[in-house]
């Protein structure tokens, strides 16, 4: 019956989700702090052990990185690749602490077994992406550090050691700092991409046209003083007339509770599942 209810939520997000016009869906969904403590300590708990732990290494620069195989790892499979990135509170060397919420949502047994993927969550040593002003738009935007870059290398060497990754349906998730490195990385090489969720950024114009029919779906919260709101309203008229964008507003959530709806439910994964290049 468990997970009967887990499918029949993951089609009625798969259809509710795909659209074939530019929109914007507002929520009144709030998530007090019992129900954000209880909904983290739930992905908290679960073992993290089969996030591999792995070190990227080119010239003088290397960056620490989890790895998840997908549950089964058939040979003869084609699966996603999902690359998770962490907000400003997890920069570090432990190789541990970049394992947030939405990294965690992969090791859900529901999730494991109904959207297998590679999943890889990288761990900055310093800021991956910079805040600056935009005088045009009179909001933040964002530009990526150098250690960005090596995310792409990253990418080529796990596809060349796991074959069984499709290359049609890498996708990048984010929250905050990470939501805006995610930006930047679509945003410098659209291509390679195949989705995108941005949770909170802190955006990124500088490719608009280049991402203007890239599947992007924004999330932000009115209430969001942290990185404000208006930076994704911007970035969501800058992409008019992308048939597969979509913008949901929680009008009630803040920037620190904004990821709570969304990390006990198929979603994410479901929405990401639908999109290929």
């Amino acid at each position: 019956m468990q997970r009967d209810s887990f499918i029949l939520a993951s089609l009625f997000w798969l259809v509710a989700l795909t659209a074939t016009a530019q929109q914007q869906v507002f929520n009144d969904t709030f998530a007090d702090s019992l129900t954000s403590t209880q909904t983290r300590k739930q992905l908290n708990d679960l073992p993290a052990g089969e996030y591999l732990r792995q070190t990227f290494s080119k010239g003088n620069k290397s960056i620490n990185y989890r790895l998840l195989l997908p549950a089964g790892n058939r040979k003869q499979i084609k699966y996603p690749l999902v690359i998770t990135f962490h907000n400003s509170t997890r920069i570090g060397t432990d190789n541990e602490r970049q394992l947030e919420p939405l990294a965690r949502i992969w090791l859900r047994p529901d999730v494991r077994r109904e959207f297998p993927a590679f999943v890889i969550a990288p761990q900055f040593q310093t800021r991956s992406s910079n805040y600056y002003p935009d005088s045009v738009r009179h909001c933040l935007s964002s530009k990526p550090s150098e250690d960005v870059y090596l995310v792409f290398e990253l990418i080529r060497e796990v596809k060349v050691k796991y074959p069984q990754i499709d290359t049609n349906r890498i996708y990048l998730v984010g929250y905050s700092m990470g939501a805006s490195t995610a930006q930047n990385l679509i945003n410098i090489a659209p291509e390679t991409f195949a989705a995108m969720v941005s949770i909170a950024t802190v955006p990124d114009f500088v490719n608009a046209k280049g991402i203007g029919q890239k599947p992007i779906w924004l999330i932000h919260g009115r209430q969001d003083d942290e990185n404000p709101y208006e930076g994704s309203e911007h970035l969501y008229h800058a992409l008019k007339g992308n048939r597969d964008l979509l913008f949901t507003t929680y009008n009630k959530l803040d920037h620190n509770l904004i990821t709570i709806p969304l990390l006990l439910t198929a979603q994410i994964p479901a929405w990401l599942f639908a999109r290929h290049k």
